[in-house]
C-alpha cells in the first residue's frame, strides 16, 4: 500500500497541478472560439481516448516526406481524426515510444521517435498522453527525460513515466468543463529492460494495490474523475486475457464510501482492437489498437492488417446529481479507425465510408470485436 508520506506528496502535487490544468482549459476555449464546440453544456464533459502511437521507420519516413524533407511533420497523418479529437473537452492518447535526439530516430525493435510528434498530437487536439509502455526504456532514463521535455515544450501533458521521484509521486490533473480529471498510467513491463539504477520510480508498473492507492490519493488531491491507462494484454489476441480480466475486476470493484475509486480504464498494447465492457458499473476498454503504426506482423511473422485498425473511445460524463455523488458516464461510444499504409493517414472509418471508400468489412470486423463482451446491452454505440 502507499505510504503516508507518498500519499501527502501526491495530494499536494495534485493541488499544484490544478494551475497547469488551466492552460489545458484555456486552449480548449480558444479552440471553441475558432469553430469547435466549447466545453459541454450543463457542467458535463466529453472525453475521447485513442490507442498506441507507434512510429515505425516507414511512419517516420512519411513524416519526413510530409515536412518536405526538412524535419518531420505528423500533422497531415492525423488530420482525418482532428475534427473528432479537437471537439472533445478532453482528449487522451498513448505515446508508446520515447523520442530520439539530433536525427537519431529508429523504428522496431528499439523505438526512438522524432519529437515533432508531440506538436502534431497537440495540433490534433490531444491534451495528454499516457507514456508507460513496454518501450518506455528503449533509450533508458535519457529517453524518458527527452520525451517528457518535448511534451512539456509542446504543451502535452503526460502520465506513466517520470524524470524525478517528485514527478513520479505527482498526479497529472487536467480540467474539462467544471471537472478535474486525474490521469494515471501503468505498464505490465519494459521488455525485460531493468529500471534505471537508483530510479525505481521511472516507469509505473502494474500493481493493483498501488494503482488503487494512487487513484484514492488523486481523489483526495481534488480529482472529480480518475482515468487509468493500462498497457497490458496479449498481443494479437482479440479477447482480453486472464490478467486483463482479473485486473479489471479488481480495479473496478474498489470503492471508497460507496463510490468507485476509478471511473474509466483505457487499455493499450495488444496492437489490435479489443472489447469494451462495463465491469462493476465502470467502462473498461481492453484494447484500443494502434492508432499509428507501420506494416504490422503478428506473432507468426505474417503481415496482419488488424495491426492498423483501432478505435477512439468517447465518453460523456454528467456531473453529480447531488453533492457528494460521483460523476457518471451518460453516453459511451466507439469510433472505428484505420491507419492507411499507402496514404500514411489515419482514417475515421465512418467518414471514409461515407465518402465512398470500400471499407465496410473493416469497420464491421472492428465493431464485432468491440461488442463481443456485451457492451451494446450496456449502451455502447458506434459514434461518427
Amino acid at each position: 500500500m502507499i505510504g503516508r508520506r507518498q500519499q501527502v506528496a501526491l495530494v499536494l502535487t495534485a493541488v499544484l497541478a490544478a494551475g497547469a490544468a488551466c492552460q489545458n482549459q484555456n486552449r480548449k476555449e480558444e479552440s471553441g472560439a475558432q469553430g469547435n464546440p466549447a466545453p459541454s453544456a450543463g457542467g458535463g464533459f466529453t472525453l475521447i481516448a485513442s490507442g498506441d502511437v507507434l512510429p515505425h521507420t516507414s511512419v517516420i519516413e512519411r513524416a519526413s516526406y510530409d515536412a518536405g524533407g526538412v524535419g518531420h511533420d505528423f500533422r497531415p497523418m492525423l488530420a482525418g481524426v482532428q475534427p473528432v479529437v479537437s471537439r472533445a473537452d478532453l482528449a487522451l492518447c498513448h505515446m508508446e515510444t520515447v523520442y530520439g535526439a539530433d536525427g537519431d530516430y529508429s523504428g522496431y525493435p528499439v523505438f526512438k521517435s522524432p519529437p515533432q510528434i508531440a506538436d502534431a498530437l497537440v495540433a490534433t487536439g490531444y491534451d495528454g498522453c499516457s507514456t508507460a509502455s513496454n518501450h518506455a526504456l528503449d533509450d533508458g532514463a535519457a529517453g524518458i527525460r527527452r520525451t517528457l521535455d518535448a511534451m512539456d515544450k509542446a504543451g502535452l501533458r503526460h502520465a506513466g513515466t517520470a524524470r524525478s521521484e517528485a514527478e513520479a509521486r505527482s498526479v497529472t490533473l487536467l480540467r474539462a468543463g467544471q471537472a478535474k480529471i486525474a490521469h494515471l498510467a501503468y505498464t505490465y513491463g519494459t521488455n525485460d529492460i531493468p529500471l534505471p539504477a537508483g530510479q525505481p520510480w521511472a516507469v509505473n508498473l502494474i500493481d493493483a494495490d498501488r494503482m488503487i492507492a494512487d487513484a484514492r490519493a488523486a481523489r483526495q488531491g481534488g480529482a472529480d474523475v480518475v482515468v487509468v491507462s493500462v498497457h497490458w494484454g496479449t498481443e494479437w489476441q482479440d479477447e482480453p486475457d486472464r490478467m486483463q480480466l482479473t485486473l479489471a475486476q479488481q480495479l473496478t470493484a474498489s470503492a471508497t464510501n460507496g463510490h468507485p475509486d476509478i471511473d474509466l480504464i483505457l487499455g493499450t498494447h495488444a496492437h489490435i482492437p479489443q472489447a469494451y465492457e462495463k465491469v462493476n458499473g465502470t467502462w473498461v476498454i481492453y484494447g484500443m489498437g494502434d492508432q499509428i503504426a507501420g506494416q504490422m506482423y503478428n506473432g507468426e511473422g505474417v503481415q496482419d492488417p488488424r495491426g492498423n485498425q483501432s478505435t477512439l473511445g468517447r465518453f460523456t460524463f454528467d456531473p453529480p446529481a447531488r453533492p457528494g455523488d460521483p460523476w457518471r458516464v451518460s453516453k459511451a461510444e466507439f469510433i472505428p479507425q484505420l491507419y492507411d499504409l499507402d496514404a500514411g493517414r489515419v482514417l475515421n472509418l465512418n467518414h471514409a465510408i461515407a465518402e465512398g471508400a470500400a471499407l465496410e468489412a473493416v469497420r464491421d470486423r472492428i465493431q464485432k470485436v468491440v461488442l463481443s463482451r456485451g457492451a451494446a446491452q450496456d449502451g455502447l454505440v458506434m459514434g461518427e
